[in-house]
């Protein structure tokens, strides 16, 4: 799994023009799945995510997870992060995880989000044209591959 965090004031995501998910301060994750992630990859990247010290403390540090100040997460399924730009010009996606294998892991994360933060959590809907907005404040992303865990 692929994520691509970033620290947000407010973002949502609009599905035919309307809105299907919005939050304030907190994360705006883009994810990525593919064929090889399985449930471990699932608990160890929304462990990370919900404990990743990226806001600021009083003195400007970041210092703080989303876990410190009850921050809100938004979640967006994002095969795109798997492409292959080695050959041509024409991206290729053969390592993104096939809807069977992919729409069972994209709902899991997102249970283990909303458990691992203990509150609900927005998102996209997976394979739908969605049009994100997000306010990335710092600006910070960070990009998090469950392969390089170890």
């Amino acid at each position: 799994m692929i994520a691509v965090v970033q620290r947000v004031s407010e973002s949502s995501v609009k599905i035919d023009g309307e809105i299907k998910s919005e939050i304030g301060t907190g994360v705006m994750i883009l994810l990525g799945i593919e064929e090889a992630d399985n449930q471990e990859d699932v608990e160890w990247l929304s462990r990370k995510i919900a404990n990743m010290r990226i806001f600021n403390d009083d003195e400007g540090v970041m210092n703080k997870s989303l876990l410190d100040f009850d921050g809100e997460a938004l979640v967006i399924s994002q095969f795109t992060l798997h492409a292959s730009t080695k050959k041509g010009n024409r991206p290729s996606y053969i390592k993104a995880a096939r809807p069977d294998v992919a729409i069972p892991l994209y709902e899991a994360f997102k249970r283990q989000l909303a458990t691992d933060l203990g509150k609900d959590i927005g998102s996209g809907e997976f394979g739908a044209d969605m049009k994100v907005s997000l306010v990335n404040d710092g600006p910070v992303t960070i990009i998090i591959d469950t392969k390089d865990k170890k």
